[in-house]
């Protein structure tokens, strides 16, 4: 009898470390590196299949283009994966709507968290970003360090 508590223990322990070891699953592994250019700017990605992550987070990988906060600012967001947790790597490209503006545009890559059907993410000047699918798109909204709030839906793209 006194044996029993140790074995359990013992038991328990090992199953801890086994699970500990077990690496937790993410979608399925990006497919193959795709280049295009969104707002200007060369734009380098790879996508999960959206129907290897968790149903609530489907909807959010993908390519979403075609968006303009301002007449003069361009916007594009890429979902590449979701962890089952919500976990989201984006790649955000934005600039200016008119080729010769002045105004340079980027690519910034990071990740995101989905909450309550809502994908958010902050850029390093402290701007923030929230999207929600909106039919087959996706509404964003943009708060910027000024206070400044800003509001585009971005299309799917295929």
């Amino acid at each position: 009898m006194r044996y029993r508590p140790l074995f359990l223990a013992a038991l328990v322990t090992a199953s801890v470390a086994a699970f500990a070891q077990t690496p937790m699953p993410v979608t399925e592994p990006p497919g193959p590196a795709v280049t295009r250019d969104f707002c200007g700017q060369e734009v380098t990605f790879t996508l999960a299949d959206p129907a290897a992550a968790a149903p609530q987070y489907r909807d959010f990988i993908g390519i979403w283009s075609d968006a303009a906060w301002t007449p003069q600012l361009c916007a594009a967001l890429i979902v590449e994966t979701v962890t089952p947790e919500g976990g989201a790597a984006v790649v955000y490209a934005y600039g200016p709507q008119a080729p010769n503006a002045r105004s340079p545009g980027g690519v910034l890559r990071g990740t995101g968290i989905i909450q309550n059907g809502e994908l958010r993410f902050q850029n390093s000047d402290g701007s923030q970003f929230a999207f929600r699918p909106y039919y087959a798109d996706l509404d964003g909204s943009l708060v910027t360090p000024k206070g400044q709030s800003l509001h585009a839906i971005f299309k799917k793209t295929y």
